[in-house]
């Protein structure tokens, strides 16, 4: 594996996909020598799956959701907690050659109604305690919708998927498909505004595991695996299913909210070697009062994404666990991660270089390559980027410009080829002329011993003239001041960088992935 740091010029493993290829097939598959081996844990039952009784149980939903009526190429919503249900029900699809809808279980009844009549859904796996949620809008549906949950007693006709399993054999035969063949879809989390069905064909979730699970972080048979990003994700996704299933490694599943409590729980009890994490939580658990000390982990890695690392909390969490984090950056329109710091050569404050197999470029408002230190929009070229954005024909070729895909994050590149990230295209804020990165300044909020969290938009003052604001979440038993903040700030950055403006909340609006909604801050 060849890579310069200097220009990029990157020989992407040799990864042979045949043409006919199904992904579920591919990732049950091979674990012959494995097969009594824990694939799965759930954390909060203790309840086990071998890699044969996950193979099993996926085929025999497989051969359960075709016997309902549905065909090859339906698509499913599929919206559970994390559990041994959902790699169950996810592959069984794949392996059938119907294509699940993997979504966010944190959503509202009119967001689910638009993705059912949207994705034209034809079934609906739901976890029990979601359905509250589905009951309202089923009226509204315009096609019917057969109904499947991990309780039959869910909603009237409701198939029980443990009956599901019981009723039928497992499919003996995957579906013909392709490997450029439609196999799912993933919702994107809507940090900019409406979610977009983004539809990712079987190659996909292999290629991510080989260039990033194994290629980055040499995951290996004797893992053990923890993600706090929740499976319908596309972080999660990679993290909790294919990387660990590709090397044969054992997961451990969270459903419920990936608290620092219910978290470090999970580290302690469990010992994952590997921690999947995104940059808020690390910030929780450094702040938690009843945190473990290092002895009482077994962690070799962990890892960031979803929203740039403040180099501070990498520091800390490397000199409180001796474990360093590798910030990275993905997307739900590429799958998995294609920028990230690697191990043994982190730099905190950076997002490192591009994964083996993936060409990025930087992009200037003219529209032409920038030069060493130029921000620009980061694109990205590589094997897993998405097929299109499902019914959306305009945002589908702004984003998927040929060859590249536009990320819509702002980056800079300096001499040793590390990136830097600078905020979203459409976050970035000018202040008297000169852009100023709301990330630049959300860091060094942070760096206050006060500050647990900090988002930054723009405003307008009262001259119709755009400045930085802020919304600061303080630590639990800190205080700080307006002008205390701002003057830290000021001791810091450029002067014309401070916010004029700062405001105290409880909490920052996210995402369930982790991801600051900053346009609902935007007043």
């Amino acid at each position: 594996m060849q890579f310069s740091l200097a220009n990029h010029e990157v020989s992407p493993p040799q990864i042979d996909i045949p043409r006919q290829y199904n992904a579920a097939a591919d990732l049950l598959m091979r674990h012959g020598q494995r097969s009594d081996k824990t694939a799965y844990i759930d954390s909060h039952s203790g309840k086990h799956l071998t890699f044969a009784e996950l193979s099993n149980q996926a085929r025999r939903f497989a051969h359960g959701i075709l016997q309902t009526g549905l065909q090859p190429e339906d698509r499913v919503l599929l919206c559970m907690h994390d559990g041994l249900h959902w790699p169950v029900a996810f592959l069984g699809c794949i392996w059938a050659g119907v294509v699940p809808v993997a979504v966010n279980t944190l959503l509202t009844s009119q967001d689910y109604l638009y993705m059912l009549q949207d994705a034209r859904a034809r079934a609906l796996l739901v976890s029990k305690p979601l359905w509250p949620v589905f009951q309202p809008i089923l009226s509204q549906l315009t096609h019917p919708l057969q109904i499947i949950s991990d309780a039959s007693d869910t909603a009237p006709g409701c198939m029980g998927l443990e009956e599901l399993l019981e009723k039928h054999a497992p499919l003996t035969d995957p579906a013909p498909t392709l490997a450029d063949d439609v196999c799912f879809w993933l919702y994107s989390s809507g940090s900019t505004g409406s979610p977009k069905g983004t539809v990712h064909l079987h190659s996909h979730l292999i290629q991510t595991a080989e260039l990033y699970g194994r290629g980055v972080l040499g995951l290996r048979e004797d893992d053990v695996v923890f993600s706090a990003a929740k499976l319908f994700f596309a972080y999660g996704l990679g993290n909790a299913l294919s990387f660990p299933l590709a090397v044969g490694a054992t997961t451990v599943l969270l459903g419920s909210r990936p608290t620092p409590a219910d978290v470090f729980q999970v580290l302690k009890v469990h010992q994952p070697t590997v921690f999947f994490g995104v940059p808020t939580l690390f910030a929780g658990l450094l702040a938690h009062a009843q945190k473990p000390n290092s002895a009482q982990l077994n962690l070799r890695v962990c890892t960031s994404a979803g929203e740039a690392l403040p180099a501070d909390i990498g520091h800390k969490w490397q000199a409180e666990y001796g474990v360093e984090i590798l910030d990275g950056i993905g997307s739900t329109e590429m799958l998995h991660i294609f920028l990230s710091n690697q191990p043994g050569r982190v730099r905190y404050g950076t997002t490192g270089y591009p994964v083996p197999g993936y060409r990025l470029r930087l992009v200037n408002d003219a529209g032409t390559e920038c030069s060493v230190g130029e921000l620009g929009e980061l694109q990205i070229n590589g094997p897993s980027a998405a097929l299109m954005y499902w019914r959306n024909r305009e945002k589908t070729k702004h984003t998927f410009a040929g060859e590249w895909t536009r990320s819509g994050d702002k980056y800079s590149r300096d001499a040793d080829g590390y990136y830097t990230y600078g905020g979203r295209s459409d976050d970035m804020l000018k202040v008297g002329g000169i852009y100023v990165s709301p990330f630049e300044v959300e860091a060094c909020l942070m760096s206050h011993s006060a500050v647990l969290e900090a988002a930054v938009v723009g405003h307008a003052d009262e001259e119709g003239l755009v400045k930085p604001k802020a919304y600061v979440v303080l630590k639990t038993g800190h205080a700080a001041t307006e002008a205390e903040l701002q003057s830290h700030v000021k001791g810091q950055l450029a002067p014309y960088k401070y916010p004029r403006w700062i405001s105290f909340l409880n909490e920052l609006p996210k995402t369930a992935t982790g991801k600051i909604q900053r346009f609902k801050l935007r007043t």
